[in-house]
């Protein structure tokens, strides 16, 4: 089965802007557990022959301090906009039973907390981007412009490795409330990014 998608990258966590688990995940979370929505907006993909084209999935994570250590515990929003089919496709994409950058995270979840299909409302303009997922997340971020830069071109952090891609955006959280999969926190640092690209 071939499968390709491309589309935008937001997330927030809990950890204090710059997050240091993004930077690297040996590095401890500024907290006990770190605590993180992960929302892809798929803008066009295909999984095999379905169309998944303007659907969107979110995963809510609970981690020990240092993730690379693994026992995650993982819950995750399909699109309720999505047919069964699509839904079954993006699932598996997701789940990384299709190869991937979610299957090599695949190791680090030790509690599958399930999949829920939701209602997802993404909207991103210019610097700011959020997602409310039924009544279970509503959070935004604000991509950082550091002081005294002149374009406006927000800070980069470059070279790491993350599902969306070796380079993201620093962002901090606007609002956020998140209480999904027995999980609640509120978002202080973020990240997003305007391109990610999948394919296997």
């Amino acid at each position: 089965m071939s499968w390709k998608l491309e589309g935008t990258y937001f997330e927030t966590c809990s950890c204090d802007v710059v997050c240091p688990c993004t930077a690297s995940l040996a590095l401890g979370a500024t907290h006990d557990r770190c605590r993180v929505t992960l929302v892809f907006h798929v803008t066009d993909g295909h999984v095999d022959d379905t169309d998944v084209s303007n659907l969107t999935v979110a995963a809510v994570a609970d981690t020990p301090k240092v993730m690379s250590e693994g026992n995650w515990r993982l819950g995750v929003f399909i699109d309720g906009a999505a047919s069964d089919e699509q839904a079954d496709k993006l699932g598996a994409v997701f789940g990384g039973q299709l190869g991937g950058p979610m299957e090599a995270l695949g190791p680090l979840v030790a509690e599958n907390l399930g999949v829920q299909r939701a209602p997802i409302d993404v909207r991103e303009d210019g610097l700011r981007h959020s997602v409310k997922i039924g009544d279970a997340v509503d959070f935004e971020i604000e991509d950082v412009v550091p002081f005294g830069v002149e374009s406006g071109e927000p800070v980069r952090l470059t070279g790491i490795f993350h599902p969306a891609g070796s380079e993201l955006t620093v962002a901090r959280a606007t609002r956020s409330r998140i209480d999904a999969f027995g999980i609640q926190y509120e978002g202080v640092s973020g990240f997003s990014t305007s391109h990610f690209s999948w394919a296997a």
